[in-house]
This record gives structure tokens, sequence and C-alpha cells, in this order.
């Protein structure tokens, strides 16, 4: 890919994807976690725990190369989309849960993201461009400023001009909605001669994991009493995953194009197996539910 769309462009696409995600939190969404301990925790430790390890069997089993295996951990690793608010909410999902989620999985990124990388680079042992043998201190320097820099910006400005981020709220989903196109477009654009080959390769991994992302979100929760709302989600947060940041980290940070190749393709199959999912919960979803403690 063109060095100028990896060094310039993408970093800052990603910075607005980031700073629009940061107008939407406040210091007080962190509070929730003391307020409803157990729908954060489980929904976290599924998405930062089982999900990689899902991951991890998932690609052995269907064989990947260990390139493309090491992207499928790359996108296991990355937080929860901000469209997962959007589902939630169209869904009758509990969004405040999501937001919750979101901030504190953005800042545990910073630490997990990195971990799990070097875990699959040692483990998988891809013949990486560059001879990158994973995220070492100054690469994680790199992840700490695409992932948080951008989201704090974004809260601080919503601090000081409250009504500010609330009018740009809007337009800065709608840029990050074109930003994502973009990218995933721009990834798929890049492996053009040998797509054909991803897409059979990763094709039906990205689909049984997002769907495997879907259905653990909802019922892992579900499993340890969290109320339904919440369940829902939580299946969100954890099956739509920040395919921009997985897409960024593999071209900026590690520098191989093919490691952004099934972050690309989950970006484009997620979003009709999140709305699939949605229908089917929303079905299902009960009239009236009493209240759960944490």
């Amino acid at each position: 890919m063109d060095t100028a769309l990896t060094t310039v462009a993408l970093p800052l696409a990603l910075a607005v994807v980031m700073f629009g995600l940061g107008l939407s939190l406040t210091v007080g969404d962190f509070a929730r976690i003391g307020r409803e301990p157990r729908a954060v925790a489980v929904a976290l430790v599924t998405q930062i725990v089982l999900l990689p390890a899902v991951c991890v069997v998932l690609v052995l089993a269907l064989g990947l190369a260990p390139v493309l295996a090491v992207g499928m951990l790359l996108l296991a690793a990355s937080p929860g989309g901000t469209t997962a608010n959007l589902f939630s909410h169209l869904f009758r999902g509990d969004v405040a849960l999501n937001v919750t989620l979101t901030a504190v999985n953005s800042v545990l990124a910073v630490v997990t993201l990195p971990v799990i990388v070097d875990l699959a680079v040692a483990f998988f042992r891809p013949p990486l461009v560059g001879g990158s043998v994973g995220l070492q201190f100054g690469k994680l320097v790199q992840v700490f400023a695409i992932v948080l820099v951008p989201v704090v910006l974004g809260m601080i400005v919503r601090r000081l001009a409250p009504a500010a981020a609330d009018r740009a709220d809007r337009p800065v989903r709608i840029l990050s909605a074109v930003v994502l196109v973009l990218v995933i477009a721009g990834a798929l654009l890049a492996e053009r001669e040998n797509l054909g080959t991803y897409l059979a390769d990763v094709g039906v991994a990205t689909v049984l994991f997002c769907l495997c992302s879907l259905t653990a979100g909802f019922a892992v929760p579900r499993l340890f009493g969290v109320g339904y709302r919440q369940a829902v989600a939580s299946a969100f947060e954890v099956g739509i995953h920040n395919s921009t940041l997985a897409i960024a980290v593999a071209l900026t940070v590690l520098g191989d194009e093919r490691l952004a190749v099934p972050a690309a393709v989950y970006g484009v199959v997620m979003f009709p197996l999140a709305a699939g999912a949605g229908w089917v919960l929303a079905r299902r979803a009960p009239r009236r539910e009493p209240a759960v403690t944490a």
C-alpha cells in the first residue's frame, strides 16, 4: 500500500474515528464498573480472554496460513467498534453498558492488543514483511498513540464544551462510517492480486468467528445471570470489532498488508450478521424483565 496512505492518511482517519469515540464518553462512564461489576466483568473477560482462545481453535481447525492466523488474532484482540452502540440501540440493548465497555476496553486494548499479537506471532511464526517480530516497546507506544490519545482528546472536548461535542457527535459518526468503508476498501485493494485467494481462505473464518463472537457475547453473560438487555449489549460489543484499528495496526505498526485482510473482510461481513443476530434477539426478548443486581 502507498506509503503516504499508511503513514499519513490512515493514522489521521483512525484518529478521527477514535476522537469521535471520545466525544461520546465521560469519566462517569467508567463509574459503571462499580455499579454493575458483573455485567462489565463478564463481557470484558469474554472479549479479552475467551474470544482469542476461540479464534486460535478456529484458525487451527481451518488450517489458515500463519500470516492470516495472526491477522485473525489481531482482529480478535481489537476492542468493540462504536457501531456496537448503534446496533444495541436499534435492538433494545443496554446502550449505557455499551458505552462503558467501549470506554474500558479502549483503555485495556493498549496492553491486551500487543500481548495477544505478540503471543500469536510467537506461536504461528508468520513470515512478515520487514521481518517484524511483533509489537516491541516502540510499537507499543504507537498503539498507545493511535488508540488512547485521540479518545482522551475527545473526552476533554466533551468535558470543556459538551454542547459542541453533542453537535459534532452525528457528523463524526457519519464520517467514522465513511472512514471505515474507505479503510476496508483500501486494505482489500492493496491485496487485490491475492484477494480471491484471501477471501476463499478467510471468508469462512471471519463469518464463523463473527457468529462465535455474537453468540458468546450474549450467551456467556446470560449464563452468569446478567440481564437480557445487558446481554444484548454485550453481544454487539463483543461481536462488532474495531476493524479500522486492526487494519491501522497491521499497516502502520506491523507494516504488512496481509495482516489487514481478515479485519477488512470482517468489516464487511459483521454488519449483516449483527443485524440478523439483533433481529433474532429482539424477537426473543422478554416483555418485562426483573431488575438484575450486580
